[in-house]
């Protein structure tokens, strides 16, 4: 089985495809900040799944939201076709009370991300951060760069995922994962 890890934003949206273990997967890839690729093999994780292919999409804070919206859409759709996933995993909305504005950004990227996942006929998982920090880390309240580390350490990567919405993305599909078993 295949998951696609989403972390949503409008500027950076990170995401993560994994596979169960003996999931007959494709060549690992870590994309990074620049774009570069990086694995020659998938990257095993603790929780008997595979690492597919990791990265982000980043949308121009110069377009306006409703075109980063139809941006962001085009490139899911496209991932999603190129990895065949059978759920996407996302993070639930988190609203604090002193940043509302982040929270409603946010809430825009994940309607894409549902959107363009029941379009593809996909099971969807929600996923609180608080759960996803806790299964990768043991802290449910972990720092970014705990995360990071956390996600380098666990599948054994030469270096920690950059930027840590990738870290992120993968933590939601290894969490989604793990809870599917």
């Amino acid at each position: 089985m295949k998951v696609l890890g989403i972390d949503p934003g409008l500027r950076v949206t990170g995401y993560a495809c994994v596979e169960s273990a003996g999931g007959g997967g494709a060549a690992g890839r870590v994309v990074g900040a620049g774009g570069a690729g990086g694995g020659s093999g998938a990257h095993r994780a603790g929780f008997g799944s595979a690492l597919v292919e990791a990265g982000v999409i980043r949308l121009s804070s110069k377009s306006s939201v409703a075109d980063r919206l139809v941006e962001l859409e085009r490139d899911l759709a496209e991932i999603i076709e190129r990895q065949r996933p059978a759920v996407v995993a996302v993070e639930k909305l988190y609203a604090h009370y002193a940043h509302p504005t982040t929270a409603i950004v946010m809430g825009h990227a994940r309607g894409v991300v549902l959107l363009q996942a029941r379009r593809a006929g996909l099971g969807i998982v929600e996923l609180g951060a608080t759960e996803v920090k806790k299964s990768l880390t043991g802290n449910g309240h972990a720092s970014k760069s705990q995360m990071q580390d956390g996600v380098k350490s666990l599948l054994g990567l030469p270096r920690r995922p950059e930027p840590a919405d990738v870290a992120d993305a993968i933590a939601i599909a290894l969490c989604a994962m793990r809870r599917a078993r």
